[in-house]
């Protein structure tokens, strides 16, 4: 049970009017509300259609003199009403009026003496217990508290005591400002205060004129309040409305749903449940919000009482699969794996079944459970309609000599034509890879619905994918296909096509070496460290000298780089420090030693990548 209390110190800013659409929208969403009635001089939610007892009940002024007269609390359930259901996700909707409307209702309010009730009459622990009522009679999930405006004898019940949060509706002027300034400031006390409570604070701007605000008086009227009241970032902002609608106090959440002023009750509903870690909503949204970077330097929250709200997140839902897996993600997003691993499988465990949820654990089990990755990793290749880089990271994950298996895969085959070049293209970080990429390419070039584009740069892909693999009778056949002569290809093709005639002859031919040589000057990638490598290679093979300044100008333009860079030595993608040794081989090659081969002509001796290659 979330208690938030609706207060304003001035009134005509709108509190009950955010009040009834905020316990509408709430029950539409599923969630049992109870709307109290805690403006006992002037009470008015019974006035809304939606929030009118269906006959008349008794409420807190009621509730409090049977109290007086017996010393004793009152069964609450006499002093709630049930309302009509709102939306059909379930959500049921309760009001405690503030007291029966008798002629004797302002005699009644009147005869109370709220600080006698306190000093000497246990008002303090007439309340708790009717919050505990509440929560044992209804099982409320939001109780919505409408409290008297300025400073009164009850507003510490309803601001203080009752409440774990406060939106503060206020129109942006001095009066306002110098009235809220001692409540804000009493409220944020309990959290020092004996009881150690501390209240959320909403602050909503009502009532604002929709107008250009071309002087600044507007962004001057926030700052004020801004630094006054102590709070960060923008407040939340209900508009004036000018309809005819408000005289009849419709409920736009409910009966103009697609309005502006809905949406902006909407937004106070969401400011609401997102510090309610109790509602699996708010649970979510902490969640993503401590999750980003922004959010964590956005929020300022040490980091034990992110632990402690995590912890109570993990209790409070432990149940739910999604929140299991969104707070595993947020552990292993933090390398906290032992955790991150432990609630991924409890996701999992109480029907969490989906395609994040297992490549995550996948991705955990890499190192210590390769069975179970596999196994992980499979069962996402099982559901189509993936987003590409999630197909993508599943393929990383399945054993070696499946990549027949991973290419008739629902989620490689819902992907169109130009998705699965593009997830072939991504596969080069391994021999392993190399083949599964083959086997997605392959039905790409054959296909002739395919786009003429994405089949040619298919076409050469695959051709490098073949060479990586060993196939290299089958590049070649690829890349002459449709009677094309070297003097028909380009940079790329040509040099591959030299690569695979070594592969399968067992010989260097000069002639696509040359058209690579020829190419050279006009092409745009002659910068990059992996065009230097095959330029050297190129050099070589036609006697030119200067093949071992190309050497070194690929060391030069690998640098101080990171990431994996695709080497022509092994025909796919390495570490640095790889792309380094082999640049050594080549020079030794370069300067005489016969026995340097590419590896790639010797797909049994290439290593399997280990998992650092697959960084990205």
């Amino acid at each position: 049970m979330y208690v938030t209390t609706f207060y304003s110190f001035k009134g005509g800013v709108g509190r009950s009017m955010a009040l009834a659409n905020a316990a509408v929208e709430l029950a539409k969403r599923g969630r049992r509300v109870l709307a109290v009635d805690f403006d006992l001089e002037a009470p008015g939610l019974d006035t809304f259609d939606v929030l009118r007892p269906r006959e008349e009940v008794p409420g807190i002024i009621d509730f409090v003199h049977d109290y007086l007269d017996s010393n004793r609390a009152p069964d609450v359930r006499g002093f709630l009403s049930e309302l009509p259901a709102v939306g059909d996700r379930g959500g049921r909707l309760w009001i405690m009026p503030s007291g029966a409307r008798k002629p004797t209702y302002a005699a009644r309010f009147n005869d109370i003496d709220w600080a006698d009730l306190y000093e000497k009459r246990d008002g303090y622990l007439l309340f708790e217990d009717l919050k505990a009522q509440w929560e044992q009679a209804i099982r409320p999930d939001y109780v919505l508290i409408d409290s008297r405006t300025g400073h009164t004898d009850t507003g510490g019940i309803c601001t203080r005591q009752l409440p774990d949060a406060v939106a503060i509706l206020f129109f942006p002027n001095d009066q306002n400002l110098k009235g809220l300034t001692r409540v804000v400031r009493d409220v944020r006390a309990e959290a020092s205060g004996p009881r150690g409570k501390r209240i959320d604070l909403h602050f909503v701007m009502s009532n604002v004129p929709d107008l250009d605000d071309e002087d600044g008086i507007l962004e001057a009227r926030i700052d004020a309040f801004r630094e006054g009241l102590g709070f960060r970032g923008e407040p939340l902002v209900v508009h004036r409305y000018d309809s005819l609608s408000l005289l009849n106090q419709v409920v736009f959440t409910r009966d103009r749903p697609r309005s502006r002023l809905a949406n902006e009750y909407r937004e106070i509903v969401r400011g609401i449940v997102s510090r309610n870690l109790e509602d699996r909503d708010g649970a979510l949204d902490y969640l993503e919000r401590v999750g980003s970077g922004w959010g964590r330097r956005r929020m300022r929250e040490p980091p034990e009482t992110v632990d402690r709200k995590l912890g109570e997140i993990e209790k409070l839902h432990s149940d739910d699969g999604e929140v299991l897996f969104t707070l595993g993600a947020f552990f292993d997003d933090t390398r906290r794996s032992e955790q991150a691993a432990a609630l991924f499988d409890r996701a999992i465990d109480v029907g969490y079944d989906e395609p994040d949820a297992y490549l995550r654990r996948a991705r955990l089990r890499a190192d210590r459970d390769a069975a179970g990755a596999h196994e992980d990793a499979s069962k996402v290749l099982q559901a189509d309609g993936l987003p590409p880089p999630l197909v993508r990271e599943a393929v990383r994950l399945v054993p070696s000599g499946a990549a027949e298996d991973v290419a008739r895969s629902p989620a490689v085959l819902s992907l169109d034509a130009d998705d699965r070049f593009w997830l072939a293209n991504e596969l080069d970080r391994s021999p392993q890879e190399l083949d599964v990429a083959a086997s997605v390419l392959a039905p790409i070039v054959e296909d002739g619905s395919a786009p003429s584009e994405t089949r040619a740069m298919a076409r050469s892909t695959l051709a490098l994918r073949y060479l990586g693999v060993g196939k290299y009778s089958a590049a070649v056949e690829l890349l002459r296909r449709g009677g094309r002569d070297v003097c028909d290809m380009d940079v790329q093709d040509a040099f591959n096509f030299g690569m695979a005639t070594w592969g399968a002859t067992g010989e260097s031919d000069a002639a696509p070496f040359a058209r690579v040589v020829e190419l050279d000057q006009s092409d745009p990638e002659r910068d990059q460290a992996n065009y230097l490598q095959c330029m050297a290679v190129s050099l070589w093979v036609i006697g030119d000298a200067a093949a071992l300044d190309f050497v070194d100008q690929a060391r030069k333009a690998l640098g101080a780089k990171l990431v994996p860079t695709f080497s022509c030595w092994r025909y796919y993608r390495v570490l640095p420090a790889v792309f380094l040794e082999d640049l050594d081989e080549i020079e030794a090659l370069i300067r005489g030693d016969d026995s340097r081969r590419p590896r790639f002509l010797n797909p049994a001796a290439q290593p399997e990548a280990s998992r650092a290659d697959g960084v990205s």
